[in-house]
C-alpha cells in the first residue's frame, strides 16, 4: 500500500529544493535548504557545512532555527572530526532518535536542556567527491523513511550548490581575465593588433561593439596565440556572429600531447567562454604541426532583456533552464503576470500564463492546448532565446508536426486520482466526491486504460514523474 506520509514529505522537500532552484549564490541556497527544514518537518534546527577548497575543514554557511549564527564553536570543523567531519569523510548518513545517549555527543547535557531527542546527518555528495553535510536537530523521533525525504532533497541541495560553485568560480576568472588586458580604448581589432604585433589581421566586415566580457576574452585569446607563434589571424562580423579564427604553430611543443598543452596555453578559458555564451575550438593538425583555433559568440541582443519566468516540477530542471536562460542574457522574473513568457512542465500551469513555453522531456507528439513553444532538454541557449523573442512577438516556435490537445485526463479523474495517492479507499472518494463506488471504479479503469498503466500505484508513478501530478 501507497506510504501516503513518505509521498507527502517528498512532496514537501520538492518544494524545498523549488525554492532555492533559482539561485545562484552558495550561502542563499544551504540557507533555504536549512529554513525549509525547520519550516516543514518540525525540526528544532538545521545546519549546513560545505567542504573548503583544500579538503581539510568544512566551515558552517547556513544555520536556521534554534541557532542561526554561524561563526560559533562549530563554525570550521575538521574533516574526520566529531560526527560531522566523519560523516563527510565516510560519506556515510545516520539518523538517532536517543541524542543524548549517543557517546559521540560532545555535550549530552546541552541536548537534554535543549529537549533534543533525535538527530539526522547525511553528506552532501556527487560520484567524485563530497562538497558538504547536511544535520537536522529534533525535539521529537524521527522516522527511519526521513532519510529517503533527506536523500531527495541532498540530490537537488548538491546539484544547485554544485552549479553555484561553478558560476562563482567562472566569474571570479572572467574576473581575472578582464585585470590582465587594458586596452578598452580601442576597438577590437587595433587592440587585437597591437596585442599579435608580428601577424597580420584580417578584418572582415563592419566592425561593431561588443560586451566587454566577450571583448575581454577575444583579448586573452590573442595573448595565448602571440605565445604560440600564431601566423595568421581573421576576425570576421557576420550578422548573428562574430569570430576569430587562428593558425599558430606547434613545432616547439610537439612533444606534448595535445591535452597537456592545451591545459597550459588555455587552462579553464574554454569555461569562461561557454559561461559568456561562446564556443571555443581547438583543433590539431599533427602532420604539419599546427593548430586551429576558432573563438566565436553570438551577437549581442539590441533589444531590451527578455524576461522569463521559469516554474518547473523537478528540482533540476528548474535550476538546468535557469543556468541556461542566464547565459541566453534572458531577465528571470518570479512575475506571474499573463504577459511574461512561462517555462514550465506542470501541465496544472498551463493557463497561468498567455505565452507557455512548454517542456517536452520524452519527445512526445502530444503537447497541453495553448502552449506557444516547445522545448527540450537539448534545447541551447540561443534556441531558448529564440523562443522567447518569437513568442513575445506574437508567433510560435518548435510546435511544428506537434498535436495540442488538453490533458490527457479530465479533471474528475485528476481529482480521483489525486485522492487516491493520500490513501483514500474507493468508498472515501464516492463519498467526498458525492459519487457511488462504481463510478469511482469506472473512473480508476479509464485512468488506467488512458496512461497504459497496470496498477493504480504504476498509474500515480506516471503522472508524478510525467505528467506533472501535483498533491
Amino acid at each position: 500500500m501507497l506510504d501516503t506520509e513518505l509521498v507527502w514529505n517528498l512532496q514537501r522537500a520538492n518544494q524545498i529544493a523549488l525554492s532555492f532552484a533559482n539561485s545562484l549564490d552558495l550561502e542563499e541556497i544551504s540557507r533555504l535548504g536549512t529554513d525549509g527544514l525547520v519550516k516543514y518537518f518540525d525540526c528544532t534546527f538545521a545546519r549546513i557545512w560545505l567542504v573548503e577548497p583544500d579538503g581539510k575543514m568544512l566551515r558552517l554557511v547556513a544555520s536556521s532555527g534554534l541557532y542561526t549564527r554561524t561563526d560559533g564553536s562549530f563554525s570550521r570543523i575538521p574533516m574526520g572530526a566529531y560526527k560531522i567531519g566523519r560523516i563527510a569523510q565516510n560519506r556515510v548518513s545516520l539518523l538517532s532518535n536517543k541524542l543524548p545517549e549517543e557517546s559521540w555527543v560532545r555535550y549530552p547535557e546541552w541536548a537534554i536542556a535543549n529537549k533534543l531527542k533525535s538527530f539526522a546527518g547525511y553528506p552532501l555528495a556527487n560520484s567524485d567527491k563530497v562538497i558538504g553535510v547536511l544535520a537536522a536537530f529534533s525535539q521529537n523521533p524521527m522516522r527511519q523513511e526521513f532519510l529517503e525525504v533527506l536523500l531527495n532533497l541532498c540530490t537537488s541541495l548538491t546539484v544547485a550548490l554544485e552549479i553555484a560553485s561553478l558560476h562563482q568560480q567562472e566569474k571570479q576568472n572572467l574576473q581575472a581575465v578582464k585585470s590582465t588586458i587594458i586596452l578598452p580604448e580601442l576597438s577590437l581589432s587595433d587592440s587585437l593588433a597591437r596585442i599579435l604585433v608580428r601577424t597580420k589581421l584580417t578584418v572582415l566586415g563592419t566592425e561593431r561593439s561588443l560586451d566587454l566580457s566577450q571583448t575581454q576574452v577575444f583579448l586573452k585569446v590573442a595573448e595565448i596565440l602571440k605565445t604560440l607563434d600564431c601566423t595568421y589571424c581573421r576576425l570576421t562580423y557576420e550578422v548573428d556572429s562574430v569570430s576569430l579564427e587562428a593558425i599558430a604553430d606547434t613545432s616547439s611543443i610537439i612533444s606534448q600531447s595535445p591535452k597537456e598543452w592545451e591545459q597550459v596555453f588555455f587552462g579553464n578559458l574554454m569555461s569562461i567562454v561557454s559561461f559568456c555564451g561562446g564556443i571555443l575550438e581547438i583543433n590539431t593538425e599533427a602532420s604539419i604541426q599546427v593548430i586551429q583555433v576558432s573563438l566565436t559568440f553570438p551577437s549581442p541582443v539590441n533589444a531590451p532583456d527578455l524576461p522569463l519566468c521559469i516554474q518547473c516540477r523537478l528540482p533540476l530542471l528548474q535550476t538546468g533552464f535557469t543556468q541556461l536562460a542566464y547565459l541566453a542574457n534572458l531577465k528571470i522574473s518570479a512575475s506571474g503576470e499573463r504577459h511574461i513568457p512561462l517555462l514550465t512542465d506542470r501541465p496544472s500551469l498551463v493557463s497561468n500564463s498567455d505565452r507557455i513555453i512548454w517542456v517536452n522531456q520524452n519527445n512526445s507528439t502530444i503537447v497541453p492546448s495553448g502552449i506557444k513553444a516547445q522545448i527540450n532538454l537539448s534545447t541551447t541557449s540561443s534556441q531558448l532565446k529564440e523562443a522567447v523573442a518569437t513568442i513575445m512577438n506574437g508567433g510560435n516556435w518548435g510546435l511544428d508536426n506537434l498535436t495540442q490537445e488538453q490533458q490527457i485526463l479530465s479533471q474528475r479523474e485528476r481529482e480521483v486520482i489525486a485522492l487516491l495517492a493520500k490513501g483514500l479507499r474507493d468508498r472515501d472518494i464516492a463519498e467526498h466526491l458525492h459519487i457511488s463506488n462504481s463510478t469511482v471504479k469506472f473512473h480508476v479503469n479509464n485512468i488506467l486504460v488512458k496512461l497504459e498503466a497496470k496498477t493504480r500505484l504504476q498509474a500515480l508513478y506516471k503522472l508524478m514523474n510525467t505528467e506533472g501530478l501535483e498533491l
